[in-house]
């Protein structure tokens, strides 16, 4: 009888002891219990004020060429095309066509927020807590991964088509032509769809990845409780 009652005893205290080593596990060091679910809706705030605050920038005129963080320069096989035009004194137009390869990655970028919504949505309470305890752009790399082949797809088209709308092909079968005019010159004719595709889907995840490190690292900027408390897990880590 008496080893009966010592076994259901120990079972007790081991059991009790597991229980208690999760609730010590998810409390952060200023105290205050917080759930899987308080992870993992604090993550999900967090990358919804950088889809906010940063990705809506992109959406606005020069909101990628007016940022130096994500502005779309010409790919390598095009620079001495640039340089080519500048060189005989047409600057202007050089400029003309980065602009309007930006134009077309701002375009784009409109269509990005009803997708990253849906992932966001989809972070787990297993992923969550992974999440938190990594580092300075976890979220934003989860949401890469995520996310990248369907905005690709999304985004693919849409500058295909913005190319046509802000007078893109036109600008760059111009300045494609007056290059390979300039004497002594090799032709060159690139995908540029394909290309500013790539660099707006770049440009995308570094915004985010900008909130999400500045969450991460000022307190300040975790502007409501839920972050205050969330992120507070990882200052302790």
């Amino acid at each position: 009888m008496k080893k009966s009652i010592v076994v259901l005893l120990t079972f007790f205290t081991v059991y009790s002891c597991a229980e208690l080593q999760g609730v010590v596990d998810s409390l952060p060091q200023g105290g205050g219990v917080l759930s899987n679910t308080d992870i993992a809706s604090g993550l999900r705030q967090a990358l919804d004020m950088g889809i906010e605050k940063q990705v809506t920038k992109l959406t606005k005129t020069d909101g990628f060429y007016r940022n130096e963080l994500v502005k779309i320069l010409l790919p390598a096989e095009l620079q001495k095309v640039d340089k080519g035009l500048r060189d005989i004194g047409l600057g202007n137009l050089a400029d003309e066509g980065l602009k309007v390869l930006n134009r077309a990655a701002e375009d784009a970028v409109k269509e990005a927020t009803p997708i990253f919504v849906g992932a966001v949505k989809e972070i787990t309470f297993a992923d969550a807590r992974n999440i938190l305890l990594g580092t300075d752009d976890a979220a934003t790399q989860y949401l890469t991964t995520k996310t990248q082949t369907s905005l690709y797809d999304k985004f693919h088209p849409v500058i295909n088509t913005s190319f046509a709308k802000v007078g893109a092909d036109q600008i760059w079968q111009n300045l494609i032509n007056r290059y390979n005019a300039i004497p002594f010159t090799s032709k060159v004719n690139p995908d540029l769809t394909d290309y500013v595709t790539e660099q707006a889907l770049k440009g995308v995840y570094t915004m985010i990845a900008v909130e999400e490190k500045e969450i991460r690292n000022k307190v300040g900027a975790r502007s409501t409780d839920l972050l205050r408390r969330v992120f507070a897990l990882q200052d302790s880590k």
